[in-house]
């Protein structure tokens, strides 16, 4: 089974399980399809992260496939050109694309089929086009906007528009780049023509990427971090990403008794905002590349830990703000799951960020550059300060689920920048709380808490009972309510694959996106 957020990236996935392909190769074909389908949320000028479960055996690998800032960008350079803070799209917010070579590196590692194989059904589609879906237009549009006169988005773009829903859309860059991947792997991205035409746009465009940062950039393969929760295990992917919120909301919300609030009543979401709340307060702080800044991830995940800082909680009153910070607005990202008929399991998930990231396109090639260093803090103090070859701060994260016995239960994870630990949180509960399908689990209307002018605000999704906000509200919480329509994309864009004892599947996939969950 795949789990996508565009129907035609879910059927290059299945094409490739069909062929005899495992989860692995079947992830990395809907990667790569995506990259086609969602420019706007995703491609090959992003970073992509992976957990791969293995059914021989149970072990959990995690793929890290960030990229790290120019060598010649610091904090002095900042200082030097006058800049307090980083604008979102400034070309020193382009960090080293990782993703190209996390697709490579999962193949190598996981894969059963060759690139030229599995990169093909993405390569058809760039080639002969696809039709755009209704949610996927309505963000091209708006990103096309937000980012008018970025270097080469025209190539994006139909005759300066952005394509209508429905509309056949072609991309014979990007065509042309995965060809050259499938080709030449990862040396045809960071060491060959394509690394000259990203340097040469990131250059003239005033940032200071070489040749060199590309052809030194490498993925990273983890031990994954992990909590139990509810008689079964939770993994994420360990810091630079912000996993390790989750599994601390989790650990504070494993000694409450959910199980007996109503699932979408005031109790339950009260304590749930809170306990992501005090989880944001500490991940916003420790969370950094932990090659230069260590992370104490275990004290951090310990139950004692937990028992300590769940004394913070109210159950009458909302804390606004818990020590260091509440968590970051918002991004543009596709998550997606395979479970192949083996058992193994890969859940994915990449981005380019805020939309189109940059909207920086090098020139004839299809794709866009992320703004993923946005996330640096210019703060020399701060343990994820902007320094050269350092990661930032990463929102991007995919989430797997074991049982007490090591088996598969669910690869799982919430696309959309500080939202996907809280969807996490609000998925996992779902599951294992009230025990709902993957695709119930997926449409139960969510919360989110966004920074807004610094209060903290809570947004809640249409379907929230009115008598909930009201109980919230006079709680303290202060509340955004009856968030609709293409808004409701701030809640994130889930996928679940949940695999029975018996090998049997069920799939969810989220309704504020284009895509399905199918089988083979």
């Amino acid at each position: 089974m795949v789990a996508t957020s565009q129907r035609a990236a879910t059927e290059a996935g299945v094409e490739i399980l069909r062929a005899g392909g495992n989860a692995a190769d079947a992830a990395i074909a809907a990667a790569a399809a995506l990259a086609v389908t969602e420019p706007t949320s995703t491609g090959l000028g992003g970073d992509c992260f992976a957990l791969y479960f293995e059914a021989k055996g149970g072990a959990i690998t995690a793929l890290n496939g960030s990229g790290r800032a120019p060598a010649g960008l610091t904090l002095e350079l900042i200082a030097k050109q006058a800049l307090t803070a980083l604008p979102p799209f400034h070309p020193h917010t382009i960090t080293v694309p990782g993703a190209c070579a996390g697709w490579c590196d999962l193949l190598e590692r996981h894969g059963s089929l060759t690139r030229e194989q599995v990169l093909a059904p993405a390569i058809r589609l760039a080639q002969e086009g696809f039709a755009v879906g209704e949610i996927t237009a309505h963000f091209w549009e708006r990103g096309l906007e937000r980012q008018k006169g970025s270097a080469n988005l025209h190539e994006l773009s139909i005759d300066g528009r952005a394509p209508r829903a429905g509309e056949r859309f072609r991309n014979a860059g990007m065509a042309r780049t995965l060809r050259a991947v499938a080709e030449g792997g990862k040396d045809a991205y960071y060491r060959g023509e394509i690394a000259e035409a990203i340097v040469a746009v990131v250059q003239a465009a005033g940032g200071v990427m070489t040749r060199d940062d590309l052809a030194a950039h490498q993925s990273s393969w983890d031990e994954p971090i992990s909590t139990t929760y509810r008689e079964h295990r939770i993994w994420e992917c360990p810091p630079n990403g912000q996993g390790l919120t989750a599994l601390i909301a989790l650990n504070l919300l494993e000694g409450l008794n959910l199980a007996g609030q109503g699932p979408l009543g005031p109790d339950r979401l009260h304590l749930m905002i809170e306990a992501l709340r005090i989880a944001f307060a500490d991940t916003r702080w420790y969370v950094a590349d932990p090659r230069v800044s260590p992370v104490p991830v275990a004290e951090l995940l310990s139950k004692e830990y937990a028992a300590d800082r769940r004394k913070l909680f109210d159950p009458r009153r909302a804390t606004i703000d818990i020590r260091r910070g509440s968590p970051v607005a918002g991004s543009d990202t596709v998550y997606f799951c395979v479970v192949d008929g083996a058992g193994n399991a890969c859940s994915f998930i990449n981005s380019n960020y805020m939309g189109f990231g940059t909207g920086i396109v090098p020139r004839g090639h299809g794709f866009t550059l992320q703004n993923r260093g946005h996330g640096f803090s210019l703060d020399p103090g701060h343990p994820n300060a902007l320094a050269p070859r350092k990661r930032p701060y990463h929102t991007i994260i995919p989430g797997m689920i074991t049982r007490a016995d090591g088996s598969l239960f669910a690869p799982f994870g919430v696309m959309g920048g500080g939202m996907q630990p809280q969807g996490h949180v609000e998925v996992v509960v779902g599951l294992l709380d009230d025990a709902l399908t993957p695709q119930a689990a997926v449409d139960r209307p969510r919360f989110c808490i966004e920074p807004i002018d610094g209060s903290s605000k809570v947004q809640l999704e249409e379907g929230i009972p009115a008598a909930t906000a009201e109980a919230l509200a006079a709680r303290g919480h202060p509340l955004v309510t009856g968030v609709a329509g293409f808004e409701r994309a701030l809640f994130g864009r889930a996928q679940i694959i949940r695999r029975d004892r018996d090998g049997s599947l069920t799939g969810g996939s989220d309704a504020r996106a284009d895509g399905s969950a199918a089988s083979t």
